[in-house]
């Protein structure tokens, strides 16, 4: 998982990935590609 401080860049890399925010923190998930994932912060 990726640790950044912006993730509205890496949501344009795949066209399946979410944002989702959970427990105060902003993610990036892919159901598809399980290599899609960040973290904000």
């Amino acid at each position: 998982m990726k640790i950044r401080n912006s993730l509205k860049s890496l949501r344009g890399r795949h066209r399946d990935n979410r944002i989702v925010r959970r427990k105060g923190r902003v993610y990036i998930i892919n159901k598809t590609q399980k290599r899609f994932k960040a973290r904000q912060g």
